[in-house]
C-alpha cells in the first residue's frame, strides 16, 4: 500500500517543478486520506490554481481532490461589495439582458433584476462567502455559463469562483465553442486588442498568437483565457512589439 507521505511527496515535487505555481511565495498545504487529496492555501492567480489542482490529481492512488485553494485578490473587498460588483456586471452584460439576476444574502433571495423566484429558465444567482463567489441558476448555453464565471473572476476582490450554473440547452462543449467564448472575453477587456490575437484550442489547451504592444497586454490576454471554465492550459505565444 502506498503511504500518504509518498503521495504527498510526489505531488509536492510536481508543484515545485511548475514555476507558475511558485511554492516559494505561495506555500500550499497537502493532506491525503482514503484516496482523497486535500489541497489548501493561497496562490498568485487562477493559472496557478488550475495547474496545482491538475498536478494534485495525477498520482495513481488519488481518486478525488478537495479544493481549498484561494487566489490572492488584487484588491481587498468585503463580501457585500464583491456580491454587488458581480451582480452589477451580470445585470449590465448584454448577453444576460433576458436573465433574472438574484443575490443570496444571509440565505435569503434578493432581487437585483427580474422576478425573485426559483425555477426560471434564465436566472443567475450570486452568493459570496469569504471572497468566494458561488454562481447558481440556469443558463441557455455553456458559453453563457462560462461568460458569467469570467465576469465574476474580473471583480478584483474575488478569491475563487464556484460555477454551479446549470445549462438547459443541448449545446455541446467543443473547442470551437471555447475559442468563440475566449474571443468574446478578449473583446470585452479594455487592456486587450482582440483583433491582434489568434486563439486556438485543443481539448482545452489554448494557444494565443499574434502581436501586442506591451507586456501588460500580453499578461492580460493570458489571464482572460485562464479565467474561462474548461481551459486547462494556456500557451502564450504573443509577441510584444512595444
Amino acid at each position: 500500500m502506498i503511504r500518504a507521505e509518498e503521495v504527498i511527496g510526489t505531488i509536492r515535487a510536481g508543484l515545485e517543478r511548475e514555476a507558475r505555481v511558485n511554492l516559494h511565495d505561495h506555500p500550499i498545504e497537502l493532506s491525503f486520506a482514503d484516496g482523497v487529496i486535500t489541497i489548501a492555501g493561497e496562490v498568485g492567480g487562477v493559472a496557478a490554481k488550475k495547474l496545482a489542482l491538475e498536478i494534485a490529481a495525477r498520482p495513481q492512488p488519488v481518486s478525488g481532490v478537495v479544493d481549498r485553494l484561494r487566489v490572492e485578490p488584487s484588491e481587498q473587498m468585503e463580501d457585500g461589495a464583491i456580491r454587488d460588483h458581480v451582480c452589477n456586471a451580470l445585470a449590465s452584460e448584454p448577453a444576460f439582458m433576458q436573465y433574472a439576476v438574484q443575490a443570496i444574502v444571509k440565505q435569503g433571495l434578493e432581487e437585483v433584476r427580474g422576478t425573485a423566484q426559483r425555477g426560471l429558465e434564465r436566472v443567475l444567482e450570486v452568493e459570496v462567502n469569504e471572497g468566494v463567489v458561488t454562481l447558481n441558476g440556469r443558463a441557455e448555453s455553456v458559453s453563457h455559463k462560462r461568460l458569467a464565471g469570467v465576469l465574476a473572476w474580473w471583480v478584483p476582490g474575488s478569491r475563487d469562483v464556484v460555477n454551479g450554473i446549470e445549462v438547459w440547452s443541448d449545446t455541446e462543449e467543443n473547442d470551437d465553442e471555447l475559442v468563440d467564448l475566449i474571443r468574446i472575453v478578449l473583446e470585452k477587456d479594455p487592456l486587450v486588442n482582440a483583433a491582434q490575437i489568434t486563439v486556438r484550442s485543443n481539448a482545452g489547451a489554448v494557444t494565443l498568437e499574434g502581436a501586442v504592444p506591451t507586456p501588460n497586454n500580453k499578461r492580460a490576454a493570458e489571464s482572460d483565457a485562464w479565467y474561462v471554465l474548461g481551459v486547462n492550459e494556456v500557451v502564450n505565444n504573443l509577441v510584444v512589439t512595444g
